[in-house]
């Protein structure tokens, strides 16, 4: 009696590893066309970051720092950021993080902010991602690796597929909560002098919401940089990789110079995007 009763179970594993395996069977030349344009922009990304010479980025990234942030200061330590990366060894590591995260950013941004739009203008669309994006958002991030690993196998794509899934919900949320929060009374003006719904979207509400979607951005991107060390388990390389490889070998030195080169890439990715938002917010109020 104090048992629960094994009459009423429910085999939802049974189910969702019938539904896999009927997705592999049915869709895999889709999802290996799908790993193949995810793969071809990661090398480029990355290929093109090991090409550039270290003091180039480092100059770039100084000066992009000092643009956005209205700082001298900000941009020389964001550089010296960079260099102390490399002065731990770890420089090519970090160029191919930061390509899985840029490839991630930008494919979820592809995705993320035109789903947005469609929820800022369906309520019914809404009511059915919001509990998927909900879910996105409070399932484990482990559990992303496993249909990762299954429609992808190990590598790279698989990584980049696992941290889009991870990252995008914030700028679906932040595009769809940037466009509704445009007052209505702008929208009814356009309308009045007789903008179309397109032109109402284009030239009107996605301007005035750019602040939020760039919040949703700078959220992206540190979720995109959160999963780094989790995407090493499935065959990603980077200085998530090496903290793994840290762990296992119990090497405390190792582990702890990886680890604060993710953190000083964190720094500098943060400050540069929340600089843009916060740019973006002073350009629309004034």
């Amino acid at each position: 009696m104090l048992e629960f009763p094994d009459i009423v179970q429910i085999p939802l594993a049974e189910w969702i590893d019938a539904i896999m395996s009927w997705i592999l069977t049915n869709w895999g030349v889709f999802f290996d066309t799908v790993g193949g344009g995810i793969l071809a922009i990661l090398l480029y990304i990355e290929r093109f970051l090991l090409w550039m010479p270290w003091f180039v980025i480092v100059v770039l990234v100084g000066l992009l720092a000092w643009r956005v942030m209205r700082h001298w200061l900000a941009g020389v330590i964001m550089a010296v950021f960079l260099i102390l990366i490399g002065t731990f060894g770890y420089w090519d590591l970090a160029m191919m993080t930061l390509a899985i995260i840029i490839a991630a950013v930008i494919i979820s941004l592809i995705l993320g902010i035109p789903t947005g739009i469609v929820m800022a203008r369906n309520d019914r669309v809404e009511s059915i991602i919001r509990p998927v994006l909900d879910a996105m958002q409070t399932m484990p991030s482990f559990v992303y690796l496993i249909p990762a690993l299954m429609l992808f196998g190990l590598g790279k794509v698989p990584a980049v597929f696992a941290t889009i899934i991870y990252a995008v919900p914030p700028v679906i949320r932040l595009t769809n909560v940037g466009i509704r929060g445009v007052p209505q009374s702008v929208v009814e003006a356009a309308e009045a002098f007789g903008s179309n719904g397109r032109q109402v979207l284009f030239e009107v509400q996605l301007p005035l919401a750019i602040p939020s979607i760039m919040v949703g951005v700078n959220q992206t991107t540190m979720m995109a940089l959160a999963m780094v060390v989790i995407a090493s388990m499935i065959g990603a390389r980077g200085l998530g990789l090496e903290v793994l490889l840290s762990i296992n070998r119990i090497e405390v030195g190792r582990g702890f110079e990886a680890g604060l080169c993710i953190v000083l890439l964190a720094i500098i990715i943060d400050r540069i995007t929340s600089a843009m938002a916060a740019r973006q917010q002073y350009t629309v109020t004034t």
